[in-house]
């Protein structure tokens, strides 16, 4: 028997109950891993509060991302694998346990160098961001507004963004987040919790605006961040944190000459989604890329990771610890 988090109902965090549930079995194709670090995520607390489509009827074990030492084999699994430290998605059911299910086609073996906590923060939020710059690639002295810059994508946005050659303005809510950023290499940074921040942008800019935006909050903040955008510029969209998508007047784009890129339209196959994690991993062997794991938490206490999220109190990456 192991120990696990399960959704017993859709509802607030406290729906997240620990629970003893026997052993998964890997089946052909699969592993077994000894869990040493789950991430938490936000799409994890829409699948928990059932506002996510197609979460599936309750009570369910929650989680994707899980690294750890691989202790079990199925059938036609390379014998290698035993014992190695990897990494991988399980699906999105299982990840909050103490061992957990993970198909060979979405399982990568952590480099020497790198520990298993690391490798696992990159593992969603570090195939995102490499995905995001490479969609939009930041541009040797362009200002690149960098939304949500103190969570786990924003944190790699930053540094990626940085290392390109771009000027970038960090956007975040309160002192810690944007210092933060400001270590990773931002060059400025706004509170965007104050009405006055599109201000402070056109005085970073010299009034120019913005040549490239990461928009991952939506409503008001992100409708925001669209008028900030120069002629020519280009914004990239993967989220809204605020629960409201961005506005976009119809023809708007066009007349403005400027692009809007939505991330989830575009394809992302299996294998491009695993080479963007396998970039990640090894720009932070390469000392590139730092994953920023903010808080940890210990598997029994996944409802209070939640709580954090949701009240936005949380930097960088998150992680359950079994």
């Amino acid at each position: 028997m192991m120990r696990a988090i399960e959704v017993t109902r859709f509802g607030p965090p406290e729906v997240l109950r620990p629970v003893e549930v026997p052993d998964p079995v890997p089946g052909p194709g699969q592993v077994l891993v000894e869990v040493q670090a789950a991430a938490v995520v936000f799409a994890d607390t829409l699948v928990r509060s059932g506002t996510m489509p197609g979460a599936g009827p309750t009570p369910f074990v929650l989680g994707n991302g899980v690294g750890g030492a691989v202790t079990a084999l199925g059938d036609g699994v390379d014998p290698g694998l035993l014992g190695r430290p990897v990494i991988g998605s399980t699906g999105g059911r299982g990840g909050y346990a103490q061992r957990a299910l993970v198909g060979t086609d979405a399982l990568i073996e952590v480099p020497d160098g790198v520990s298993v906590p690391d490798a696992t923060a990159l593992l969603a939020d570090g195939r995102t961001a490499t995905t995001l710059v490479r969609q939009a690639p930041p541009r040797p002295g362009g200002y690149a507004l960098v939304e949500a810059a103190g969570g786990g994508v924003g944190t790699l946005l930053v540094q990626l963004a940085a290392a390109a050659g771009a000027m970038v303005i960090a956007a975040a809510s309160g002192v810690a987040k944007l210092e933060l950023a400001g270590t990773l290499g931002a060059h400025a940074g706004v509170d965007y919790s104050r009405p006055d921040w599109p201000e402070r942008v056109r005085e970073v800019t010299g009034g120019h605006g913005v040549e490239l935006v990461f928009e991952s909050v939506g409503g008001a903040v992100g409708r925001a961040a669209l008028d900030l955008l120069a002629p020519g510029g280009r914004m990239v969209v993967f989220g809204r944190a605020s629960g409201t998508p961005l506005r976009l007047e119809p023809g708007e784009a066009e007349r403005r000459g400027i692009t809007v890129i939505d991330f989830f339209a575009q394809p992302h196959p299996p294998e491009a989604l695993r080479r963007a994690s396998v970039a990640a991993l090894d720009e932070a062997l390469a000392g590139r890329l730092r994953p920023v794991i903010g808080q940890t938490y210990p598997l029994e206490r996944a409802a209070e990771a939640h709580e954090a999220i949701e009240a936005r109190t949380t930097t960088g990456k998150t992680l359950l610890l079994p």
